[in-house]
């Protein structure tokens, strides 16, 4: 199975089609156009958390209002110099892919990127992914096995959920308490509010809430 990243113009987002035209089987990732320019327009380095977090949730807000994929976006940083790997963006509804979560399609992106699956290897920099809330129960285990020694979220409660509805699944009761035995510092709350303002414009827009069987509903 290949795993292409790229751009929109590059690929196309119908899988299917790739599919019928090369007789082979495809995983097609891409950013939407804006993502890439914006990342190309952002500064190399981002010292300060709540710099990278405010970049992060502004991602989220233009996903959704670009029709682009879901209110959610994030990024992969050198935690200590502050340098920019990738910020990369939900595209569940345009790719056809339920895993294509925002944390999943970023470290997806950093790893191709940096040519390893481990961003926790030997004399590697600590990797820190930052997301605009805490990761769903999939995303949840896509941190835990991309090797990254830090997650920095700008909440964990229920208000996602109540304010959306959004189905993030059954997380693990003593979820932080899993990220410190493997060694994964956790930074809670980093620009709430901000985040929330988001989750609140994204359920007044009426755009798709695209659980899984419609969230049980028959």
């Amino acid at each position: 199975m290949n795993v292409t990243l790229g751009s929109d113009e590059c690929c196309p987002e119908r899988g299917y089609q790739m599919i019928e035209l090369t007789k082979s089987t495809h995983v097609i990732l891409t950013l939407p156009d804006w993502a890439i320019d914006e990342n190309k327009q952002l500064p190399e380095f981002m010292p300060s958390l709540e710099e990278r977090m405010a970049a992060v949730i502004r991602f989220s807000r233009l996903n959704f209002e670009q029709g682009t994929g879901g209110p959610f976006a994030a990024g992969v940083f050198e935690r200590d110099s502050g340098r920019r790997i990738i910020i990369g963006v939900n595209r569940v509804v345009p790719l056809n892919c339920s895993s294509a979560h925002a944390e999943v399609t970023t470290l997806s992106f950093a790893q191709k990127m940096l040519g390893t699956y481990d961003l926790g290897g030997p004399g590697m920099p600590v990797y820190q992914l930052v997301v605009n809330w805490r990761p769903c129960v999939m995303c949840y285990g896509a941190v835990l096995w991309s090797g990254v020694r830090s997650l920095a979220i700008a909440g964990s409660g229920p208000e996602l959920e109540a304010i959306t509805g959004f189905d993030e699944g059954p997380i693990h009761p003593a979820w932080d308490q899993e990220l410190a035995k493997r060694g994964i510092e956790l930074i809670n709350d980093v620009l709430k509010e901000e985040a929330l303002a988001v989750y609140r414009d994204f359920a007044a827009s009426g755009a798709l809430v695209y659980n899984a069987r419609a969230a049980g509903k028959s």
